[in-house]
């Protein structure tokens, strides 16, 4: 054995537990199939600009540990989650908030909103919502759900909203005050210089192989180490012997525009089912940046294929099901830890990704941070 661990990825969790391991005195290598360290948070500099190029990926925590913990390998911006709603054309503020409701409707105190709110709550007659669809009329209203829930969530899912659980959108920001904050977060930002800076960090001089698909030769790589902390997909770790998980995947375009401003904010979702796309990303506008041009992506959401990059777990009763499954096949492997969105089939936000890691050091090096 040439390792005390081999990390499969080298996105934000197989980071931390390299860097965590390493820190306690272990030797490790990491691995990564894609040819670049970061995973879906990784950043490329394009003309001055710290491009997602997987995505918005905004942090936020009201979890301090986490929060003091990444701030040892990147200083974070004020940057504030404010996104915009474009229906037709017609924009909306996201959080729903008394500014949207204003724009919807014309009314201009709280009071007034809930009981717009509640009055068409009351003419859908719903009591127990039993999907989205049922949910998010009962939170919003039967006009904001029409203009800015259904078509957008239709497209990011796939599915009408009356397929989809209500689950879904019970963390659906709603605000009877002008706070245009879309996050209830304590503490929020983007690391000046982009994530990728802030993974290279985390693992300094740890040996990191990129291209490098570690299930193509399994059992080579796991004669190399003690242990494996794999962070890729738990149904592919075994071969899909119980049948593929479900996944929903995004597709972007990028470009670069020769305009310094091209939409006035970082995240524009476009909330009709007509437009193809979800939303496009500005960003440049995440680190307040003034350079003379601009770069764009459009994201569109659409079903996992193999080849294509897993992003949201379908998280309904039958992929959970079927995850238990391999979650009863994982617990058998005592030389290998599942973690991550992929390795535990579950939506995790960075932080809660960042947290769950830290709980997965402290369990096995028995100790402290």
């Amino acid at each position: 054995m040439k390792y005390d661990y081999l990390v499969v990825g080298a996105g934000l969790s197989g980071a931390i537990f390299a860097h965590e391991a390493k820190k306690h005195g272990k030797t490790v290598l990491v691995v990564e199939k894609r040819d670049h360290i970061g995973g879906n948070i990784y950043t490329k500099d394009v003309e001055g600009i710290q491009v997602h190029e997987y995505g918005a990926h905004i942090f936020h925590t009201n979890n301090k540990e986490v929060w003091e913990y990444l701030n040892q390998f990147a200083e974070f911006n004020r940057y504030t989650n404010s996104p915009v709603a474009n229906y037709h054309g017609e924009l909306y503020s996201l959080p729903f908030n008394m500014y949207t409701f204003n724009k919807m409707w014309g009314v201009v105190t709280p009071k007034e909103a809930e009981e717009k709110i509640e009055e068409q709550r009351k003419a859908a007659g719903i009591t127990e919502p039993k999907n989205l669809e049922e949910q998010a009329i009962s939170l919003v209203g039967t006009d904001i759900y029409e203009k800015l829930v259904k078509g957008y969530t239709e497209k990011q899912w796939g599915r009408p909203c009356t397929e989809l659980p209500s689950f879904i959108i019970k963390r659906l920001p709603v605000r009877l005050t002008f706070d245009n904050n879309y996050f209830n977060a304590l503490y929020q930002g983007i690391p000046i210089g982009g994530y990728t800076k802030m993974i290279e960090n985390l693992l300094g001089d740890i040996e990191v192989r990129l291209n490098t698909d570690y299930l193509a030769d399994k059992d080579e790589w796991n004669a190399l180490a003690e242990k494996v902390f794999y962070t890729g997909p738990i149904d592919a770790y075994f071969g899909y012997s119980e049948g593929p998980l479900e996944y929903r995947s995004v597709r972007f375009e990028t470009e670069v525009l020769d305009t310094p401003n091209y939409q006035g904010n970082a995240v524009v979702n476009y909330t009709d089912r007509e437009t193809p796309y979800t939303r496009i990303i500005e960003h440049k506008h995440f680190e307040f940046g003034t350079q003379p041009k601009t770069v764009v992506s459009k994201e569109y959401s659409s079903e996992w294929k193999p080849g294509d990059e897993p992003f949201y777990p379908v998280n309904d009763t039958k992929n959970n099901a079927l995850y238990q499954k391999y979650r009863a096949l994982a617990d058998q492997k005592t030389n290998v830890i599942f973690a991550g969105r992929l390795g535990e089939y579950r939506y995790y936000d960075m932080d809660q990704a960042a947290a769950r890691t830290l709980e997965l050091v402290k369990e096995e090096f028995q100790e402290a941070i």
